[in-house]
């Protein structure tokens, strides 16, 4: 018994490193639960925060667009500058940016002022998310310990997207829209306490930032946005909306010659030279963009047509992540059997389904017959498309590139869910203003408010649908997507490969909060 303990107590940690340990994931985990949160949380006040600041029914994409924009062009930079400056201090550096930028947002008494808040969360989110991630790595052993970590790591990313829309209708209802961008305050200032005394963090890399890429990606995308937001209120001839358009053209441009010039590059365009991945990044921006407009229009249509309030429309999106959380669980253990095509397939047409069932909105319709099917069969079809997706974006990618690849799909989807929303806002403010004048006579000034917003819904889920059936229609028509290692062949590295993608694919994080995964 004497021969034991000695054994025992080298295999196990000293009580305070054990302690330490314990508080270092509770920093982390909460890091990245504040973070999901923000992402749905904001979603079931957009209605409150249009009353409050009268902000325009277009002009209220921007406070999702602000932080996903910022957030999605940022988040390689974010990563890279952790390598360089360090990951605890970036990580620091941007949660206190969150939780100043939650904080004015709170405090907003203009339209612009949220939105600049917005973009100021999306810029300390971008610096905080890859850096986090990195950290359990540095604080966590390779094995049991690791695992564990990363276990709690991606349950919080399971969870987040429906207690964001289930906290956000209890801050609504109960306080004030206001408090969703409050409640960051206190995880913030609890993760700025505990960071620098628990966590660990590695050397600092070497190498220089790609600014001028960066500068010019987000010049470009957001550019490209305010042309179709500015569109869908000013018309496509107005000369704003022209002048976004050439300045994202141009700014894009300048993006791609710098990337294929850069040494360290924020993304790697080699990265997409191949056409099957391409291909896959062009799926996954019809997608995000699909599935935020869910968000952003399901949200509108729960309180304003069907008249629930914030609490029981965010509680209405429950059926969305049961389906997300069934159908992942269930294709990752069918994908090695089945491939990725089947089950891209049928996600791709539950999906479509979902959306035509969605156009069929009106201002007689009811939760059950207009919500709660569509909400069951998109999460089901969402997580058949998103588990062969994610997985096949990170596959055949050396070691040195899996990091990057897997951020590259973050970004995509961030990017991609702002396009995607730009363009529906776009079609909801054309069709909103041919129903206004369509109208039928003697409508009540709510009546027909209903019937506008109804009518205009309708149309951006019908397009909607559109960009989900290019998604079956490329899967139907082209050859199936590798989830293998391509066509290295098999070595003695093989394993230490693809331990290190897996690992590295973690960083997808806050953009699979939707998912469940």
């Amino acid at each position: 018994m004497s021969s034991s303990s000695p054994e025992k107590t080298a295999a196990e940690p000293p009580p305070e490193e054990a302690r330490r340990a314990r508080i270092a994931l509770v920093t982390i985990v909460t890091c990245q639960l504040m973070l999901v949160l923000d992402i749905t949380i904001v979603n079931v006040a957009l209605p409150r925060m249009r009353e409050t600041l009268d902000f325009s029914a277009t002009d209220l994409a921007w406070v999702i667009n602000a932080y996903t924009l910022a957030y999605g062009g940022l988040l390689l930079l974010g990563g890279r500058a952790g390598d360089l400056l360090g990951r605890r201090a970036t990580l620091l550096g941007g949660i206190a940016l969150f939780t100043i930028a939650s904080l004015l947002g709170g405090l907003s008494t203009e339209p612009w002022m949220l939105v600049a808040a917005r973009v100021g969360q999306g810029v300390g989110a971008a610096c905080a998310s890859p850096n986090a991630l990195a950290l359990i790595t540095a604080n966590f052993p390779a094995g049991p310990t690791r695992t564990r970590a990363m276990g709690a790591w991606a349950a919080v990313a399971g969870v987040g997207g429906s207690i964001g829309l289930i906290a956000g209708g209890m801050l609504t209802t109960w306080l004030s829209w206001r408090w969703v961008m409050f409640i960051n305050v206190p995880f913030g200032l609890a993760i700025l306490l505990l960071a620098p005394r628990y966590l660990h963090t590695p050397p600092r890399g070497e190498g220089r930032f790609d600014a001028a890429g960066a500068l010019s990606s987000v010049v470009g995308l957001a550019s490209l946005v305010y042309g179709f937001i500015r569109a869908s209120s000013d018309g496509w001839g107005d000369g704003r909306t022209l002048g976004a358009f050439v300045l994202a053209v141009v700014a894009l441009a300048v993006f791609a010659a710098v990337e294929a010039r850069a040494v360290q590059p924020v993304v790697p365009l080699r990265l997409v030279a191949d056409a099957s991945r391409a291909r896959t990044y062009l799926l996954l921006l019809l997608l995000t963009g699909s599935m935020l407009s869910m968000f952003f229009f399901g949200t509108q249509v729960l309180q304003e047509i069907l008249g629930l309030s914030a609490l029981r429309a965010g509680l209405a999106f429950l059926p969305l992540s049961l389906g997300i959380l069934v159908s992942a669980s269930r294709a990752s253990k069918l994908l090695p059997k089945a491939g990725p095509k089947p089950l891209m397939l049928v996600g791709a047409a539950l999906s479509t389904g979902a959306m035509l069932w969605l156009a069929q909105v009106s201002v007689t319709s009811s939760y059950v017959s207009i919500a709660l099917g569509p909400l069951l069969m998109f999460g089901a079809g969402l997580g058949l498309l998103f588990v062969p997706l994610s997985v096949s974006l990170v596959a055949g990618v050396p070691t040195e590139q899996s990091g990057a690849a897997a951020s590259m799909m973050v970004t995509t989807q961030q990017v991609g869910g702002s396009l995607g929303l730009a363009v529906l806002v776009t079609v909801f403010g054309s069709a909103s203003r041919h129903a206004r004048g369509g109208a039928p006579a003697g409508l009540a000034s709510g009546e027909l408010t209903r019937y506008v917003l109804a009518h205009g819904v309708a149309e951006a889920f019908a397009v909607g649908a559109i960009l989900v059936a290019v998604i079956f229609l490329t899967v139907l028509l082209t050859r199936p997507i590798p989830v293998g290692d391509g066509p290295r062949p098999p070595g003695p590295d093989a394993a230490a490969r693809a331990g290190a993608a897996a690992s590295d694919r973690g960083r997808q994080d806050d953009a699979d909060v939707p998912l469940g995964t």
